[in-house]
């Protein structure tokens, strides 16, 4: 059974998931600078009214703006109180395709949530993190045997929640995303999105070369 992780990457980049499958050290200990982003997500009540509390924490914009953004977020979210305070917290889910962890998950009617350490795009959410998302509502889906039309995506470094319905095309990004790790059994191709491969920890092994555009001149 594929986890959340594996689907995700596959919808990022196969090559990638490949050799995570054969790196022994791919399930390490979460990066501290990774949990404290994600605590966050669990202490939004205390950040907005405790300012010694923001001045300290580990936040991309300015206390102002991020107290700003939650205010918004309070007043405009229905599921902010199951937010703050969700039924289940990093709950191990299990479904017919994936497992993970949901960071959240909310009551009535049941969602999941998940927390992203990284910075959100300018609307909705980025490609994998919707595979992910879609997978995390799926399994929830099985295990409670009822529909579930939706799920959270929180960045808390930015202050920024947003509610992602399960569209007829993200669920199509899901299932190609589940096709493509069910196919993996030696090396695809390598991408063509170049972008992808510097941040990427197996680029020496993948053997992708990627020049900047002062070395082409």
């Amino acid at each position: 059974m594929h986890t959340f992780r594996d689907v995700a990457t596959a919808a990022y980049c196969p090559r990638k998931l490949y050799y995570r499958h054969r790196d022994p050290a791919a399930d390490t200990e979460v990066p501290q600078r990774v949990r404290a982003r994600r605590d966050l997500a669990f202490r939004y009540p205390e950040l907005l009214e405790c300012d010694p509390e923001i001045q300290a924490a580990p936040i991309e914009i300015t206390p102002t703006q991020y107290r700003s953004r939650l205010g918004q977020l309070r007043a405009s979210l229905d599921a902010w109180d199951d937010l703050v305070d969700p039924a289940g917290r990093e709950v191990l889910l299990e479904g017919r395709e994936c497992r993970g962890v949901a960071h959240k998950v909310l009551e009535g009617p049941p969602r999941p949530s998940l927390v992203f350490a990284g910075d959100p795009p300018d609307e909705g959410v980025w490609e994998p993190q919707t595979v992910r998302l879609v997978a995390a509502a799926k399994a929830l889906a099985w295990e409670r045997e009822t529909p579930v039309e939706s799920a959270f995506a929180e960045y808390p470094a930015y202050g920024v929640v947003r509610e992602v319905p399960l569209t007829t095309r993200r669920k199509a990004t899901y299932r190609s995303a589940v096709r493509t790790a069910d196919a993996i059994d030696g090396p695809p191709s390598r991408t063509s999105n170049r972008s992808k491969c510097t941040p990427c920890e197996y680029q020496d092994q993948c053997g992708v070369v990627t020049r900047s555009l002062k070395s082409m001149m």
